[in-house]
């Protein structure tokens, strides 16, 4: 019976299985002609005839509604909130298979919790690097949502599919994509909470619109900083030795897990979009309000000295502090944060410590020294062939590249100026000869002897490797 689609199904199929006639089921209080109606689909029945139906056949209500039993609606709902806790605090690739298993259990009878279960595979795929699968998934379910809006949402998909793309390299969809969440994000005056804030992460890291940016940061409230894994653990571990047992304790159990982490996850994507605001005010200064960025940057690193100590985006976030802090003139507490950003870098390879290297090559500039040695430094990291992995068109790195490339020439080094810009464009996919992944709107050309850099060339986003 819980393969039936309809509720019009499960009541024919259980009424023949009872060998009841239509009449029978009628009773006194329904003709036999509205039980025919509503098993034929052609009439919904309200809720107090559905519980009356439900009487007569010996069910619960929760069977003619969903096609599953109380205990099992329990049970696949522990199941989506044990594949989301595995996916946010254990392996993603279990958490991948956790969600398949789940919507498969869930079935068309179910279909908005399958298709909850289906929108988490695909964030599993995402976070494992398979962009490909991920946009598949996310676009096959953004169709169904334009059929069904009750299962689904269509922004967080939005958001979702924009970030893929831009990842992917294909920054024409990615914009597209990421102006209509934008427009749609407008219209509802959304600007606070989890999923304002996975736009203004998106939009940050696209560099589409960094005034909704800046909205997002100054309307939320600044995220509690407070390490509670051991805490989601151990209610996690709690959920799993209850449900052998009690399945709704577990639930509520595991419910209690995904509530506990909430907060660093919110301060996480209050990090992403502060420390990507803020680098992006220090390109053009003049323009920005470098205090309102120092504050944004000092939160973030605020935030991961409690939260994340010692990792390579609490580096970041000191790293574009540092930044900041140069843009002000205070060049003595930017070389500081600068090299205390190396401090947690030891051995890392990749876009953040050649970051910090590039703010040295400045500071020493502003302070009439050589900035060779630096920048040096500065490509050898960034050109180590598997320092940037996570995509064909790594932006940040472009960007980078493009910046050394200036400051060469304000040393008066043309060659290393004229290599420089070069990287920064087969960066981009432009002149590359790597792979050009499947739908993407890149092409292979030949780079002009004096490249011309645009001064907007690449836009961050967050590498594996940094």
């Amino acid at each position: 019976m819980a393969g039936q689609a309809t509720i019009g199904d499960r009541i024919r199929g259980l009424r023949l299985s009872r060998h009841m006639s239509q009449a029978q089921l009628a009773g006194p209080d329904l003709s036999d002609s509205y039980v025919s109606l509503i098993e034929s689909g052609k009439r919904t029945p309200t809720p107090v005839v559905t519980r009356l139906l439900a009487e007569r056949l010996g069910c619960g209500m929760e069977f003619l509604l969903h096609g599953i039993e109380p205990h099992q609606r329990v049970d696949t709902g522990l199941a989506l909130r044990q594949a989301e806790l595995e996916l946010c605090h254990g392996d993603p690739a279990v958490a991948a298979e956790l969600f398949a298993d789940t919507a498969k259990a869930a079935g068309d009878d179910n279909a908005a919790l399958a298709a909850q279960a289906r929108f988490g595979q695909a964030r599993a795929l995402e976070v494992q690097g398979h962009t490909a699968r991920a946009v598949e998934a996310y676009e096959r379910l953004r169709h169904e949502a334009a059929t069904h809006p009750e299962r689904l949402a269509d922004l967080p998909l939005v958001v979702a599919l924009c970030r893929c793309y831009h990842r992917a390299g294909d920054t024409l969809r990615a914009r597209d994509l990421g102006m209509e969440a934008l427009a749609q994000a407008d219209r509802l005056g959304l600007d606070q909470g989890e999923l304002a804030l996975d736009l203004a992460a998106v939009l940050a890291e696209t560099e589409i619109d960094l005034a909704y940016v800046e909205r997002v940061l100054s309307a939320s409230r600044l995220p509690d900083a407070v390490d509670r894994e051991s805490e989601v653990l151990g209610l996690w571990r709690a959920g799993r030795a209850a449900a052998e047992e009690d399945s709704a304790l577990a639930a509520r159990l595991a419910a209690d897990a995904v509530a506990a982490g909430r907060p660093a996850r919110m301060a996480i994507r209050y990090v992403r979009s502060a420390t990507r605001w803020a680098w992006a005010a220090t390109v053009r200064p003049e323009e920005a309000d470098l205090d309102r960025a120092g504050g944004f940057a000092a939160s973030a690193a605020e935030i991961l000295s409690r939260l994340s100590p010692g990792t390579i985006e609490h580096a970041r976030a000191l790293v574009v502090l540092s930044r900041v802090r140069l843009r002000s003139g205070d060049a003595d507490t930017a070389t500081d944060l600068a090299e205390q950003a190396l401090g947690l870098l030891a051995g890392v390879r990749g876009t953040v410590p050649a970051m910090a290297y590039v703010v040295l090559a400045e500071l020493a500039l502003a302070r009439s020294k050589d900035g060779g040695p630096a920048l040096a430094k500065a490509q050898e990291l960034l050109a180590d062939p598997v320092a940037s992995v996570a995509s064909f068109v790594d932006r940040e790195s472009a960007r980078l590249w493009r910046e050394i490339g200036d400051l060469w020439g304000r040393i008066g080094s043309p060659e290393k100026q004229m290599s420089a810009y070069h990287r920064a464009l087969e960066t981009v996919g432009i002149g590359s000869r790597a792979e050009t992944p499947p739908g993407s709107t890149w092409r292979e050309v030949v780079i002009p002897a004096s490249p011309v850099i645009p001064a907007h060339l690449g836009v961050s986003h967050e590498s594996r490797a940094g």
